[in-house]
């Protein structure tokens, strides 16, 4: 890694941490009351520091802080902000053309994300993909293909799942607020069903697995359901990670009782966690995968990709949307394909977790609120808790990731009860960046 990435030739962003007025500066400040004249409160935001350009690891704000961004604008930015290749990549597409909608005048890009997605989700299947614009659409659509397939109308999720704002993506997000509070009413036939939470329930994958699939015979039946969605690994819900055995006991019961099973990718996929799908740490190889997030360098897009089969099920002009695969964040995500794949970069989520998972452990040796510390790659979390108990301690969430904003890191809050912290550095982040925040984490706890 450089020291010095430049995010534009005539003003690099040194990759360094770097606090030069109060948080939120003066120019935020007159920012900030412009923003409360404008945007309805509803949209809120953690940190209310205006950003004026961004590159590899490091977030400046209007008044000239650097910030080391442990949060990557919720996982998107994986392979790092400004990315020479995906500036390049789209700056070039949008000389060419900025819309043509695909389904009226096709382009190549649409296809070659398409063909991508089918290399690189699991399984050596044949599979297509759609593409749209959001995590939620592609939700939404998974679950139009599933029951289009299936000819059902059930869809299991799993307690703490989040899967979006819209109406049957907040129908089936567990956490009421601030995402479905005063909300609805919602789609119905959408049915909540135990995960496993290892730190919280102590079951094996199996036992587990098998409460999930107890419950969901029982309350709904399996020839009623058209889909069951998982996050590999938990995101909005805390980073909650399943116990060994448990999701490939969920796929071998989907597979048996013809559900489709679908895993919600868009947090967790595209080189995330050490692999380009989480999915491929637990040995599943879901029936239907969702993209989104880290996949186009910050540009909107998404994907479905899923068994041809299953894929093909809607009819002809059954599937699609104005801006679904726009041509410049169609070739925004061609460019992040290649990066991960030229430059190697599965092996940066193995490098970050191997100096930031031993440094939260460390710190958990030391502070009694930590009560879990638990993920895999960039995709790591600490749960609080009221020391020697499991009661949720958000108080103590809170201050620390308000010490760590005013120091220059910015880190996420999470988890149903509002007690987790959660680390999604970029891809790009040195070593010595790594440690500098851990050392500002310290300083938090040691503040409390």
């Amino acid at each position: 890694m450089t020291d010095i990435l430049s995010a534009r030739a005539d003003a690099p962003v040194s990759q360094q941490r770097r606090i030069l007025t109060a948080i939120p500066g003066p120019k935020s400040t007159v920012l900030q009351q412009r923003r409360l004249a404008a945007v309805p409160s509803g949209v809120g935001s953690a940190l209310p520091v205006y950003v004026e350009r961004a590159h590899g690891a490091i977030v400046v704000d209007v008044d000239g802080n650097q910030f080391i961004d442990l949060g990557s604008g919720i996982g998107v930015m994986t392979i790092g902000h400004t990315n020479a290749a995906v500036v390049a990549a789209a700056t070039a597409q949008l000389s060419e053309f900025t819309h043509a909608m695909f389904t009226i005048t096709p382009y190549e890009n649409y296809v070659r994300v398409a063909e991508l997605l089918a290399e690189h989700t699991p399984g050596t299947h044949a599979k297509k993909t759609m593409l749209i614009n959001s995590g939620a659409e592609a939700v939404e659509n998974a679950v139009k293909i599933a029951r289009k397939h299936t000819g059902r109308s059930g869809v299991a999720v799993l307690d703490h799942a989040y899967h979006g704002r819209t109406n049957l993506t907040m129908a089936m997000t567990f956490k009421a607020m601030p995402y479905k509070s005063g909300f609805g009413p919602f789609a119905s036939d959408v049915h909540h069903a135990p995960n496993s939470y290892p730190f919280r329930d102590g079951l094996s994958g199996p036992d587990a697995a098998a409460r999930t699939i107890t419950y969901l015979e029982k309350k709904v039946g399996a020839s009623d359901l058209a889909c069951l969605v998982v996050e590999p690994i938990q995101g909005e819900g805390g980073f909650v990670v399943p116990a060994d055995g448990y999701l490939p006991a969920l796929q071998a019961w989907c597979n048996a009782n013809g559900i489709v099973f679908i895993a919600d990718e868009i947090q967790s996929g595209m080189a995330r966690t050490g692999a380009w799908f989480a999915s491929e740490h637990f040995g599943i190889v879901p029936d239907m995968l969702l993209s989104a997030k880290g996949i186009a360098g910050g540009l909107p897009i998404a994907g479905v990709t899923g068994r041809a089969e299953i894929m093909d099920s809607p009819h002809a002009g059954g599937l699609g949307g104005t801006f679904g695969g726009n041509p410049v964040a169609a070739a925004a995500a061609v460019a992040v394909f290649d990066e991960i794949e030229t430059r190697g970069l599965l092996a940066e989520g193995a490098r970050i977790e191997g100096i930031l998972k031993p440094g939260l452990l460390e710190l958990q040796s030391r502070y009694d609120v930590i009560g879990d510390v638990r993920g895999i790659g960039a995709m790591l979390a600490i749960e609080l808790v009221q020391p020697g108990t499991l009661d949720p301690n958000p108080a103590a969430v809170s201050a620390i990731a308000a010490f760590a904003a005013q120091h220059g890191v910015i880190i996420l809050t999470a988890g149903t009860l509002g007690n987790v912290l959660r680390f999604l550095p970029s891809l790009a982040i040195s070593d010595d960046l790594l440690r500098e925040a851990l050392d500002v984490l310290g300083d938090a706890f040691a503040s409390l």
